[in-house]
Formats: structure tokens, C-alpha cells, sequence
């Protein structure tokens, strides 16, 4: 038996009604979102005798860890760029969440973050503008403790810890990094819409035309140690550039060169293969913002692609470009223990 501790989400392209009259009377309550194509099923428990395995068969082994998915056969496990899915039927289990002392004292915009509503910087923000409460007083204090008994508001809304998402996706060309786009743009969020119902963001930026390994979360903790740059962590670029690249450009990258905004050196960096010299893989650690196509363009060359294929330990591996999948609890503990470069 499997026990679903939270909502079972239903996430088909067809119509609704046809999933949802395979599940037993075990159903509570039904929502339908038909502009989404959405439908929500509250349950207590679901076992897979009760689900019509000659529509959809039981899959238990996926990527994200305690998470059994009821799909379509020969349906897809990962998310499509226009932000559908195949998955008829996801069962969510959260991820293991630490046990929390109800008095233990917590920075106010840690705990926002931690909740989901925004980065510990856009948190201050709000603080310091008279939009937070706490105890139905408002509070523009930076650094301002409180315990979990305590109660935050923001927006006339009461506060609480979510469960935590932690998504994979490859990022497609001409897609922007942003919750969202004026222009109308593609965004990542819109590619991993139907991901989770929790609000979650990405935890550094790709430029539109950068492809490659990003993270998105509602982990505030997490995000802010892999992007401080007391935790910078290793990041490796694909480079293609619009013309071969020198041996002693390659050894000036190695060795250091001066921008704008300061020195920067690749900590490694090599040609991809013997027979196409403008291409290149180089590792660095720093996020400052677009410093792979700066570097080279210090030096004459004009970056025509760029690809991150490796970031924290993350890589894109068996993910196909405009994909999106969940991290493994292996790798969120990985991710949280700093034992990822």
C-alpha cells in the first residue's frame, strides 16, 4: 500500500474524466483545471489494483526518490519543454525534511525563503518595505529572529513552510531565465510548470542563449550555498567559438585574464577533441554574470554556442535538451552536504 501524504496529481493530454474514473472510491475530492489540463485528487491511500492497469501500469522506480508515478504505457518519465507531461498519475511523497525544534530562533527572511516566497535578498526587501508581519505586527528590522510558533504574514497571507522541490532541467536556446517575461518569452518556469504545486526558482541564471544544467528550487538554504560566493561551486562550459582558438589564447585563459570587473582564470581548460580547435571545455567556479563568453571575448573570439554541462556535481546525463526531471533524495543529501565540487 502506498500511503500519499499529500494531493495525487493527475497530469494528462487527453480528457480529464477518463483518468480520474480509474481511481477507487478512496477519493475524497475532485478539482478539475481544464485551462491546465489539470486534475487534483485528494486521497488517503491508492493501491495499484485499484487503478485500471490496462490503461496505466505502476512505475516505481524513477527519479526522484519515494516517489511512485502511474503512467501510460511507453509514456515519457521527464517533462516536455511546453511544460506538459505523459504521466497520467503522480503520487508525491516529499523529500526527507529535517525535524523542527517549534523554538528554535530563525532569521525572518531564512524562514521566508525556506517557505518559498522569495530569495533571502528579495525577503530583506520586503522586510525593510513594511510588507512583512509577524504577530500581526509589522516588522522592517533587518536581521529580525522569530520562532516557529511565531506567525509571519505577507501579502494578507499567513506564511508556512512548504515541502521542498528540487528539479532538474536542461535549458533550450532562447529561453530566459525569469519567473517571467514582458516580452512574452519563453521562461523556465513555464517549462516546469506542472512540476509541483510549491513556487520554486532557479538558483543562479543562464543567459536566453545558453544552453544546459539548471536547478530549480523552493530550497532557500540549499540555493543560497551553492550561489554565495564563500560556496561557489564547479561549473563546466561546452564553448564553440567563431573561429579556432589558439594555444597560447588557451594558456592565457589558464593562466589569468583582466576584465572589467576583475581578474578571472579557468581552473582547467582544454580543447573538446584533436580536430575541432573552436571548441573548447573549460571548468571555473566563479558566477559572475556572463564571464565564460567575456573571457573569450577578451581576447578576439566571439562565443557562437555555449552549453553548461556540469554544475554542483549535476549534469545533464540521459536528459534531453527542453527535459526536466526531479533530483534524487541521494543527490539532494549530496547537494546539502557540500560533498559535490
Amino acid at each position: 500500500m502506498i500511503i500519499a501524504k499529500k494531493a495525487v496529481t493527475i497530469i494528462v493530454n487527453k480528457a480529464v474524466t477518463t483518468i480520474a474514473n480509474k481511481v477507487d472510491t478512496t477519493v475524497k475530492a475532485v478539482t478539475i483545471t481544464v485551462s491546465k489540463v489539470v486534475t487534483t485528487v485528494k486521497v488517503d491511500t491508492i493501491t495499484a489494483n485499484k487503478v485500471d492497469t490496462t490503461t496505466v501500469k505502476v512505475v516505481s522506480s524513477i527519479a526522484q526518490a519515494d516517489t511512485i508515478i502511474v503512467r501510460k504505457p511507453g509514456s515519457s518519465l521527464v517533462g516536455h519543454a511546453d511544460g506538459t507531461c505523459d504521466i497520467a498519475c503522480i503520487i508525491y511523497k516529499a523529500y526527507d525534511m529535517p525535524e523542527i525544534d517549534p523554538m528554535e530562533e530563525i532569521r525572518l527572511n531564512k524562514f521566508m525563503a525556506n517557505a518559498g516566497v522569495c530569495s533571502r535578498r528579495e525577503a530583506d526587501e520586503l522586510i525593510t518595505g513594511g510588507k512583512v508581519k509577524v504577530n500581526g505586527e509589522v516588522v522592517t528590522e533587518l536581521g529580525t529572529k522569530i520562532k516557529h510558533t511565531d506567525v509571519v504574514e505577507y501579502d494578507e497571507k499567513v506564511v508556512t513552510l512548504e515541502n521542498k522541490c528540487y528539479i532538474l532541467l536542461n535549458k533550450p536556446k532562447d529561453c530566459v531565465t525569469t519567473s517571467s517575461d514582458p516580452d512574452g518569452r519563453l521562461t523556465v518556469m513555464d517549462i516546469v510548470k506542472n512540476a509541483c504545486k510549491e513556487r520554486i526558482y532557479p538558483v543562479g541564471r543562464l543567459d536566453r542563449n545558453t544552453t544546459g544544467v539548471l536547478l530549480l528550487t523552493n530550497d532557500g538554504d540549499l540555493a543560497s550555498k551553492l550561489t554565495h560566493p564563500k560556496f561557489v561551486k564547479k561549473k563546466i562550459y561546452h564553448v564553440w567559438t567563431d573561429k579556432d582558438i589558439a594555444e597560447d589564447d588557451m594558456q592565457r585563459l589558464a593562466d589569468g585574464v583582466e576584465l572589467d570587473d576583475g581578474p578571472i582564470q579557468a581552473d582547467e581548460i582544454s580543447y573538446v577533441n584533436d580536430h575541432d580547435k573552436n571548441q573548447a571545455g573549460i571548468e571555473i567556479h566563479s558566477g559572475r554574470n556572463r564571464i565564460v563568453r567575456r573571457m573569450f571575448e577578451s581576447l578576439g573570439y566571439r562565443v557562437t554556442k555555449l552549453d553548461r554541462v556540469y554544475f554542483a556535481g549535476l549534469t545533464k546525463k540521459n536528459l534531453p535538451r527542453g527535459r526536466w526531471r526531479y533530483l534524487t533524495q541521494e543527490e539532494v543529501n549530496y547537494l546539502k552536504s557540500g560533498s559535490f565540487e
